[in-house]
């Protein structure tokens, strides 16, 4: 396991990108920002623009484990995850948020898009210590099938040991709205199309958080591109 130390005031910020079994520790001291991207998904080489993104489908079987531990007040806290998953792909993610004091926040939201006989898992463990008054924190694990073979598990927990905190947390695993896609072909839309939109569009509030603007571009239109 990689550990790192975030200095008071410093800021971590990093894009995993089908990076296979991720195993990240992280302390933060006062005033520290860390902000995580989680990101694993299909690419079309055909418009493949990054070197970094020329792994095309590595996370077939992968394992992802993010630990952060707020140490000092004023810390800031976001993990952003998503999966589009196809064929035999699995990926699990396990996320544990520790605030320790008070002062600080957090925000996770993970997106699963499953397909085909593909598996995912989400276990996010949210933990706020009884000195941490005044906390901010959220926890959303929002899933989507595609399939009736492809399976997702998700198991959110939320630990509160203090009274003065602001917290919540929550999990839905569903299907494509058919209502959705109804009204789109009575627009003219085509079925087809309809339903790649809808796809992307379910994925794309995770991407908009990506930070560099050309790279979070590139990603929202390959979504657009690989979204069968």
């Amino acid at each position: 396991m990689n550990e790192i130390t975030i200095h008071s005031g410093e800021t971590f910020e990093r894009v995993f990108l089908n990076e296979p079994n991720i195993d990240l520790r992280i302390v933060q001291e006062a005033d520290s920002r860390v902000k995580i991207h989680v990101l694993n998904m299909p690419f079309d080489k055909s418009i493949n623009r990054y070197t970094d993104m020329s792994k095309q489908s590595c996370f077939q079987e992968t394992k992802n484990n993010i630990t952060v531990s707020q140490q000092g007040t004023g810390c800031s806290t976001e993990i952003y995850g998503l999966a589009y998953l196809r064929g035999d792909d699995h990926v699990e993610t396990e996320t544990h948020v520790f605030h320790r004091v008070g002062g600080g926040e957090s925000k996770q939201l993970f997106k699963f898009v499953l397909a085909d006989r593909a598996q995912g898992a989400f276990y996010g463990e949210l933990q706020i210590a009884k000195d941490a008054q005044q906390t901010r924190t959220e926890q959303v694990n929002r899933n989507l099938l595609l399939s009736r073979e492809a399976q997702m598990r998700t198991r959110p927990q939320l630990e509160i040991y203090a009274d003065d905190v602001q917290a919540s947390h929550g999990a839905t695993t569903g299907q494509l709205d058919e209502s959705a896609l109804f009204y789109m072909q009575q627009r003219g839309i085509s079925r087809e199309v309809a339903y790649r939109m809808l796809v992307a569009a379910f994925l794309k509030d995770v991407l908009e958080k990506v930070p560099d603007d050309e790279q979070r571009e590139h990603l929202m239109d390959t979504i657009d591109r690989v979204v069968e």
